[in-house]
């Protein structure tokens, strides 16, 4: 599609449905091999670069979490040329110190879903890639930076633990995140991490603490409604730390952007055609 294309990609999460910010926007309508994104993809220029924004569960919040279409958003993003995904998330607090209204941007994470499609390969094709550490530091520098110029208190490395949801941690959930070394936990990020990484494409996650989850005996679990609250008061520091997050974007290149070079196990040419065209988006660079 002539004009269709992005440098960098802003995945929001609840709360972030939309980047006003934007300019020169237009809105486009992919189909991919693994089904529609969760929304049309709006796209338009933000600090001098071309920016692709998707709305991780609709415009209208019409997806949970474990029903994401994770591997179709990501597949429409790297198709419109992103290399860059800049992921915006709520997550509740497992740590004292991490008070609702605290950004943190993740380093590390710990992936305890168990209903989700966690891998473009399979059907012929196997692609074992590198995720030892499923955040681009790249990327993460520039979050950092980012959050600092918004004027948001921004706190450096975080552990994320995914949760299939869509209810809230247990008590005994909570403290046993807590055990494992995690700080933050939510709903979405590891899945888009993975899939990002297979598609050879920089990741990194901001994380706005909305609530401190339910480990703290003497408070009441989480709401819905608390997070919501926390949410629409914090939205106007996550699209500034966006905008200047974008403008310190690197543009050298990466090694997450070769993550295939080593991990594509299945020789080119026993590769079917009927996986060439599911998996051409990706796999053009090795295809020529």
């Amino acid at each position: 599609m002539v004009g269709s294309r992005a440098e960098l990609g802003i995945v929001g999460g609840t709360g972030l449905y939309d980047m006003e910010a934007l300019e020169n926007v237009r809105d486009v309508t992919l189909a991919t091999p693994f089904g529609a994104p969760s929304a049309p993809i709006r796209l338009g220029t933000l600090a001098g670069r071309e920016v692709a924004f998707l709305a991780r569960h609709g415009r209208r919040h019409e997806y949970s979490p474990t029903d994401v279409p994770y591997r179709a958003n990501v597949y429409a993003l790297r198709a419109l040329g992103v290399r860059q995904v800049f992921a915006v998330s709520a997550v509740g607090s497992l740590r004292e110190e991490l008070p609702p209204r605290r950004v943190v941007v993740l380093d590390q994470l710990v992936d305890r879903t168990r209903r989700r499609d966690l891998s473009f390969f399979g059907d012929g094709v196997v692609a074992h890639v590198g995720f030892a550490d499923p955040f681009c530091e790249g990327l993460r520098e520039a979050w950092i930076a980012g959050a600092r110029a918004a004027g948001l208190h921004v706190v450096e490395r975080g552990t994320y633990l995914n949760m299939e949801g869509p209810q809230f941690s247990t008590r005994a959930e909570s403290r046993l995140h807590q055990h494992w070394g995690c700080d933050v936990v939510g709903m979405t990020n590891a899945t888009e991490a993975r899939l990002a990484r297979e598609a050879e494409m920089c990741y990194a996650t901001l994380a706005f603490v909305t609530d401190y989850d339910a480990w703290r005996p003497d408070e009441p679990g989480v709401e819905t409604p608390d997070i919501l609250r926390l949410v629409r008061e914090m939205a106007g520091g996550a699209a500034r730390a966006v905008a200047a997050a974008i403008a310190c974007a690197p543009t050298s290149d990466c090694g997450c952007r070769h993550a295939l070079r080593n991990g594509l196990l299945t020789p080119v040419d026993a590769i079917s055609a009927a996986a060439r065209a599911r998996l051409a988006a990706i796999l053009a660079p090795y295809l020529t």
